[in-house]
Formats: structure tokens, C-alpha cells, sequence
């Protein structure tokens, strides 16, 4: 618990998370309020299988870039300052520095994240209202939707954590947490139709989404599947990262 309260105190005091943590709410909300106008405007030809819970929470996937920059930059940034040699020296097995920071993190991410997904729910809705496209609180797969969308962001908050410990720099960080969730979506463009979609519900990013979808969408694994595919992923990213921490020095 020392080493949590440590580390919320340093989470708290550090800029980067508050703008990092108010840029993915923006988005989380802008863009949801954005694309549920344009589908509005656009209305679906087969509304019955319209995900209006999706498309209200589509800034989940742009917001997901802010949140794993902030994981990255919870470690990095005391590599760069050098704070990282005091907190090994207060805590030299520094495995429960990286368990602390994870806690903390994730805790953090999820208590903001979820009342952002639920006010870009609740705004969409009532903008899709207006042609009868909303869907309810109440409705099937809504609340996990909501939950899970939330779980999604902590976890990717985690994952940029994981990739910050192991490359110890920021840039390198960003650049892998923006190629782990984007680079092997792209990567399937160049594979046949057929195995381009197998091989792209197994990636990181579109497994840790599916939680989101609150209808069911054929492109993606199940719901939960998909998401304990996400955190296997992220638990060997953190793995990997503590293993470094171990053998090698600050």
C-alpha cells in the first residue's frame, strides 16, 4: 500500500496526466456526438442491425491513442528526470514500482473514462433520436458496452505502461503503442479477403473492442473473448516489462 499511495501522489502531481486524461475525455465525447450527427444525417438502410451504442462510442477509438500515451509517460518520464534511481532506491525489488504504478493507472483511467462513455452514450442517443436510431440504458449489451468501453481504455493505459517500461523512452513508447493498436490492422490490407478477416479479430485492438459492440458484429470475436485476448496480450507487453526492469539498471 506504500508504494500505491507513492505513486498516486507522484500520478496526481504530474501535468501530463491531467491533460492527457482531459484530451481522451474530449474525444471520447466529441467524436462520439460527431460521428452519431453524420449517421443522422446518413441514415442506415437496414436499422435494425444499426449498433447506436457503437457509433456513440466510436471516440473510444480515437481516445485510446491519449490513454496509452499517458501509460507510456507515467514511466517515462521519470527515466527522463531521473526520479526513477530515488524510487528504486525507496523500493529495490522495483517489480511492486511497476504493480503500483499499474494499480494506480488503471484505477485512475477507468474512474474518468467511465462517466465520459456514459455522457457520450446518453448524447448520442438523444442525437440519434431523432430519426428513431437510439437504443436504450436498459437494452441487451448497453451497460456491458459502456463498462467494458471503459475497461478497454484502463487496459490500453496499461499496455502503453508496458511499452514505456520496456523501450524507457517516450518517443519509442508513443511510436509502439500507436504501432501495436494501429500498425497490424493496416498490416492486414495486404492479405487475401478471407484470411484479412480471420487474422483481424485476433488483433489487439479490434479483440480489446469488441466489449464496446453492443450488437453482435461478425467481424469480431465475442464480447468477452475479445477482450480476455486483449489482456493476454497486454499481461505479456507487462510481463516482458518487468523482466527488463529486473535485469537491467535505471
Amino acid at each position: 500500500m506504500r508504494v500505491v499511495r507513492a505513486e498516486l501522489t507522484k500520478f496526481r502531481s504530474v501535468s501530463s496526466t491531467s491533460w492527457s486524461l482531459l484530451s481522451a475525455v474530449a474525444l471520447i465525447v466529441g467524436f462520439g456526438v460527431m460521428y452519431s450527427m453524420v449517421r443522422v444525417s446518413r441514415p442506415p438502410a437496414d436499422p435494425a442491425g444499426f449498433d447506436a451504442v457503437g457509433v456513440s462510442l466510436s471516440g473510444v477509438q480515437v481516445a485510446q491513442f491519449a490513454v496509452g500515451v499517458l501509460g507510456v509517460l507515467v514511466i517515462t518520464n521519470e527515466y527522463a528526470n531521473g526520479l526513477i534511481r530515488t524510487t528504486f532506491a525507496a523500493v529495490p525489488r522495483r517489480a511492486p514500482v511497476l504493480w503500483g504504478k499499474a494499480t494506480v493507472l488503471a484505477a485512475g483511467v477507468f474512474t474518468l473514462s467511465l462517466p465520459a462513455v456514459l455522457g457520450a452514450f446518453l448524447t448520442g442517443q438523444s442525437v440519434l433520436s431523432a430519426e428513431h436510431l437510439d437504443m436504450s440504458l436498459g437494452q441487451r449489451g448497453v451497460a456491458r458496452a459502456i463498462v467494458g468501453a471503459a475497461l478497454y481504455l484502463s487496459v490500453v493505459a496499461l499496455l502503453g505502461l508496458g511499452l514505456g517500461t520496456i523501450l524507457r523512452r517516450t518517443a519509442g513508447g508513443v511510436a509502439a503503442v500507436i504501432g501495436v493498436l494501429l500498425g497490424p490492422q493496416l498490416l492486414t490490407g495486404f492479405l487475401p479477403a478471407e484470411i484479412a478477416d480471420e487474422v483481424y479479430r485476433w488483433l489487439p485492438s479490434p479483440a480489446g473492442l469488441a466489449i464496446t459492440a453492443a450488437r453482435p458484429d461478425s467481424t469480431l470475436l465475442s464480447p468477452w473473448a475479445g477482450f480476455a485476448v486483449f489482456l493476454l496480450y497486454t499481461a505479456i507487453v507487462l510481463a516482458l516489462g518487468a523482466w527488463r526492469l529486473h535485469r537491467r539498471d535505471a
